[in-house]
């Protein structure tokens, strides 16, 4: 069974055995995005709402809020991504995770959608 939620905002989060969520973008919104260039990553330390802006990543299009899908504090960040943004493209759904998160209210995960009802949404 996965763990992995996605929100409809596209980022993902999935729940590691010592109930922090590790927290990305989906391949749906990197592509959607282009080429990123550049990574803006929240405060290790600070505190969030589900669905407030936490991070940006900016691409040769745009530049997108990244919304924490649930609320909790951000415990880790991917430093690595700052270096090479690029990452994300290649990597959205793995090895370029954005941050981690130890929530306050896992019943927020009730909200978010599994992995077959958000690839639903992607037509």
């Amino acid at each position: 069974m996965s763990t992995r939620k996605f929100a409809e905002s596209h980022e993902w989060i999935e729940i590691g055995a010592d109930g922090v969520g590790t927290v990305g973008i989906s391949n749906f919104a990197q592509s959607a995005l282009g080429d990123i260039v550049f990574v803006e990553l929240p405060a290790s330390g600070r505190s969030v709402n589900a669905k407030e802006p936490v991070a940006v990543v900016e691409s040769v299009k745009s530049v997108s809020d990244i919304y924490s899908p649930v609320s909790g504090t951000i415990v880790e960040v991917n430093e690595s991504l700052t270096g090479a943004p690029e990452t994300i493209n290649a990597a959205a759904e793995t090895d370029a995770w954005l941050f981690k998160i130890k929530l306050s209210n896992p019943d927020e995960l009730k909200a978010l959608l599994d992995p077959d009802a958000y690839a639903s949404q992607q037509h």
